[in-house]
């Protein structure tokens, strides 16, 4: 056993860290465990509704994150949970590759997975030309020709700073309306080297030894092929529950952790938070993951010191 805590924040992003930031105020004995801090957010290119921040990239955003949590006194540890538990004597054991953690109580942050499309060359072409982040590829697609598949905020944001880089950038979107926000679309109509295909689907993608091109619907230009070197897809999420619904937290029809006002679940002692949980209307946006959090800190306070 490697330590024994008030409690287990599972997940650093944005959720996790606030709940950290809480954690610490309130002298909660915590340890967040997360293989990537800042989940997702730090592959958003920029951010333009964190208030006190008119434009920020997700990685500057998270480092701050970072700095506020451990300056309160958090202890990150950059591990993967493979396992979880409740043993004999009430404490929840989480397990990871380099050991076992025992606590109280646990806040389940653990996010969003990206949603596949699961069409031919999808599996076979990723990390060779399909990609499921923009900042973290944009820039080997120097010059080059690529798509963006979606409609929402996060295939516009994509697509625009992927119109930094590439030659040229179509967007794909299975609708004739998009459902990203007016000022996001506004964006797309300066953009010379973007072209938006609505009402157009994917089907396959192709190549050889890379992406080459992927078939449409749709014929485009009169035709159903169309050639790129890179596939963005940007299609949504889904929230990463496995390891929740292993221990028996209660999921609604959409997968997402049903949470009650206080972020608390069906299990005592395990509160959600963040894009996992089917809290704030299910917004999943930075500053509401970032409401979960504080709440679900301040739901596991009164649990553990005030009952």
């Amino acid at each position: 056993m490697m330590g024994n805590y008030d409690l287990i924040i599972i997940g650093a992003g944005p959720a996790g860290l606030s709940a950290s930031i809480y954690a610490s105020r309130y002298k909660l004995n915590h340890l967040v465990l997360g293989v990537s801090p800042g989940g997702q957010m730090g592959e958003i290119y920029e951010i333009e509704n964190y208030p006190g921040f008119p434009s920020i990239s997700g990685r500057e955003l998270i480092e701050k994150f970072l700095e506020h949590s451990k300056k309160f006194g958090a202890e990150i540890r950059n591990e993967s949970v493979v396992k979880i538990k409740k043993n004999e004597t009430g404490l929840f054991e989480v397990e990871t590759s380099f050991g076992i953690y025992q606590a109280q109580a646990l806040i389940m942050a653990m996010g969003a997975v990206y949603r596949k499309m699961n069409i031919p060359g999808e599996k076979e072409y990723t990390g060779k030309g399909v990609s499921y982040c923009a900042t973290c590829d944009a820039i080997f697609f120097k010059g080059k020709t690529v798509s963006v598949v979606g409609g929402g905020n996060s295939a516009v944001v994509v697509a625009l700073e992927l119109a930094d880089f590439a030659k040229k950038v179509y967007l794909i979107h299975r609708g004739e309306k998009m459902s990203a926000e007016p000022a996001w679309l506004e964006k797309l109509n300066n953009l010379k080297n973007l072209e938006i295909l609505k009402d157009n689907e994917v089907l396959e993608i192709k190549g050889k030894e890379k992406v080459e091109k992927i078939i449409l619907t749709k014929p485009f230009n009169d035709k159903v092929s169309l050639s790129v070197d890179g596939v963005f897809i940007e299609v949504g999420t889904d929230p990463g529950v496995e390891l929740a619904k292993k221990i028996g937290v209660e999921t609604d029809e959409q997968n997402y952790i049903k949470v009650n006002a206080d972020m608390s679940t069906n299990i005592a002692g395990i509160f959600g938070a963040g894009d996992i949980t089917n809290g704030s209307n299910k917004f999943r946006q930075v500053l509401s993951a970032c409401a979960e959090g504080a709440l679900a800190a301040v739901g596991t306070y009164k649990m553990l010191k005030l009952k």
